[in-house]
Formats: C-alpha cells, sequence, structure tokens
C-alpha cells in the first residue's frame, strides 16, 4: 500500500448493495461514507470501498508537558509527559479551545511524521515517564494510539487517553485496552448541551465512563469545562456531581476549568474564577473526595487533599508541586488513609515547563 492510501482502519463494515458505501463502527456517529468521502471526523475515508485513516504517522507537533496539564491529578503527580495529536475530531463543539487542530483538514497541521516506535523510544530518551494522546480526540485516530501505546509499554512507558469518551461498545474495549490512564471530558449534564453546543449525545460518554470505572483498570479522572450560561448552573452542577458518585463513586476526581472566548464563542465571557469555586464547592457537599479548579490560579482547588484526615497530600500552584506527603502505596502518611490513583514515593520534578520536541 502506498502511503498517501491511508492506514487500514478497523470497527467498519461494508454495505451491501449500497455502491460501495461502508459504515464507520468507531464512534457513535456511525458515519456511512461513500467511496471518495470522509466522515464527519475527516481524517477516515472511503478508499475504494475500504475505510482507511489519513493520520497514521502524522502529528500536528509534540510537545512534553507536566502530566497535570491533561489534566491528571492522581497519576504520577509532577511527572514530564509527552503529549501529541493529530487532526480532526468527532464531536463539533461550538467553542473548541483546540479548534485550529480539531478543525483542521488533514494536511493542514500534519507537519511531524513519526511512526509509533519512534515516538516511544523518543519518550524514553526524553526521560517520561508517560506519553498523552491529546490536543485532538484521539479515538478518531485510535489504530495510531494503539500502536504508539504498545511500542510504549515494552518500554515500560505508560500510556494517556485526553478523550471525549465518544466511542462505540465495539471499540471502546480494544482502545481503552491499551491505555493506562484517561481523562474524559464530561462536556455538560443534559442531552440539550451535548446536542446544540457539541453535535453529539450524552449517553454514549456516560456508557464509556461506567465502563472505564467498572471493567477496566485505567485510570480516571473527569473534566468539566464550565461555560457561562450554558453548562455552570447550580442545578445541572448538582445533577452531575449526584451522578458520579452513584455511577462511578465519590473517589474518582473531577476537574472544573475555565472557559476562554474561542472558535464560535467569543461573544461569551470567560468563566470567573468564582464559578470554578462554587461548582467545587457544590461538587464536595454532594460527597465527592476530589475536586480541582483548574486554568485559573487557585492553590486550595487544585490541591490534593486525604479524604480521611484532611490534610493536604500533594500541594499545587499551578503546575508546580510543592508539600507532596503521600508513600509509593498512595497512603497518607498523617493517617495512613490510601488515596484513588497511581503515585510513587516521591513526585517529578517537571513544574510547569512546556517543551516542544521534534520527533522523527
Amino acid at each position: 500500500m502506498k502511503p498517501n492510501d491511508g492506514h487500514p482502519a478497523r470497527w467498519w463494515h461494508p454495505l451491501e448493495g449500497e455502491d460501495g458505501r461502508v459504515r464507520c463502527d468507531l464512534c457513535p456517529r456511525y458515519c456511512k461514507p461513500r467511496p471518495g468521502q470522509r466522515g464527519f471526523c475527516y481524517v477516515r475515508a472511503n478508499r475504494d470501498g475500504r475505510m482507511v485513516l489519513e493520520t497514521y504517522g502524522r502529528s500536528s507537533g509534540f510537545c512534553v508537558d507536566p502530566i497535570e496539564k491533561k489534566p491528571l491529578n492522581h497519576f504520577l503527580p509532577g511527572s514530564p509527559i509527552l503529549s501529541f495529536g493529530t487532526a480532526g475530531c468527532n464531536l463539533g463543539c461550538q467553542y473548541c479551545q483546540n479548534w485550529d487542530i480539531s478543525k483542521a483538514r488533514t494536511n493542514d497541521r500534519l507537519q511531524a511524521e513519526a511512526g509509533p516506535e519512534a515516538i516511544a523510544e523518543a519518550a524514553r530518551e526524553l526521560g517520561c515517564q508517560s506519553v498523552a494522546f491529546t490536543y485532538n480526540d484521539p479515538v478518531i485516530f485510535a489504530e495510531y494510539a494503539i500502536d504508539t501505546a504498545a511500542a510504549c509499554h515494552d518500554r515500560g512507558i505508560r500510556t494517556v487517553a485526553v478523550t471525549a469518551g465518544y466511542i462505540t461498545a465495539e471499540a471502546r474495549s480494544e482502545f481503552f485496552d491499551a491505555m493506562d490512564a484517561a481523562n474524559v471530558d464530561l462536556k455538560g449534564f443534559s442531552e440539550d448541551f451535548y446536542q446544540k453546543l457539541c453535535a453529539g449525545h450524552l449517553q454514549p460518554v456516560l456508557d464509556t465512563l461506567r465502563y472505564l470505572v467498572h471493567e477496566t483498570d485505567v485510570w480516571v479522572e473527569l473534566t468539566t469545562l464550565l461555560i457561562p450560561g450554558h453548562n455552570d448552573g447550580d442545578e445541572e452542577l448538582k445533577r452531575m456531581s449526584e451522578w458520579v458518585i452513584a455511577s462511578l463513586g465519590p473517589h474518582v476526581p473531577l476537574h472544573f476549568t475555565a472557559f476562554h472566548p474561542d472558535f464560535r464563542m467569543r461573544d461569551v465571557p470567560p468563566t470567573p474564577p468564582a464559578t470554578l469555586r462554587r461548582a467545587r464547592t457544590i461538587a464536595k457537599e454532594i460527597g465527592l473526595e476530589h475536586v480541582y479548579t483548574g486554568n485559573v490560579s487557585d492553590p486550595e482547588g487544585q490541591s490534593t487533599y486525604c479524604p480521611g484526615c484532611g490534610e493536604m497530600v500533594v500541594q499545587r500552584d499551578g503546575y508546580e508541586i510543592g508539600r507532596y506527603a503521600l508513600d509509593a502505596e498512595g497512603r497518607c502518611r498523617s493517617c495512613g488513609t490510601r488515596l484513588p490513583g497511581r503515585f510513587a514515593e516521591r513526585p517529578g520534578t517537571w513544574g510547569r515547563r512546556r517543551l516542544p520536541v521534534r520527533i522523527g
């Protein structure tokens, strides 16, 4: 197969009697492109009656980030993580904060070429403990992510999916089997929000979250970007928090992050820090044990506290780690309560640095 023919895709089948049309079974959109057409994500295409991934081995760029930027606060705190994405997305969020990548046509932003082995080896050489599939949703480049994850695991490097969780039951087991951790973007807690602002549906995301927490060993944290006037009401925040406790458990970390005007929602004001603090208070009063604020300066809302004795066990100021009072098993050094997550005896020291790198 020639390089420009695309990489053979998984999770699709031909539609009989449909003039070469195929159905993509990767995400709940179930796109049915004809030969020469692409799906909604723009990167999965029908080439002469077969589905291919056009972005395999091609990236919008590589960067070493602090793992807290994903955000993950209970997974190897303070460690560096090699991050990369491709182009396209299977949702259509009107407020996308990475729209230049997620809405890019296949060739617009894909300047870097690197195969799975090269990425894994670069992570090892850079001293990264993990690799993140991020910037755009890795579900749509699942084949590339899975193969890269295998190369990473061969070298003892962990893998992280930063995703909206918009994936089918047919594909999710193979995709998440390749991941050690995931931050899932729970965009809001109403079907109306998902339909009008994201061009998607809420239920598939809830199904993914239940699957991850109850049927896998993947470490899971949630993020909700609070948009003024759209998903930041007290009642919606209460319903979301109640669902997380009842369906996932009180130990699952939830991050409330600040919106800034972007893409097609430039007329909406930025999220006030007070809104994030209010959301955190609501979620904690409902019973969630680990609730964080992000995209603002809020050391209290970004630090981790022991659910047993209330002691601050991981102090954060932005992406900088200060006090660290956990042992290698994640137990509080004051009372012995074990915190949920994946911890080391000492935190990493990467801090707030952002290091663009070239691979290949």
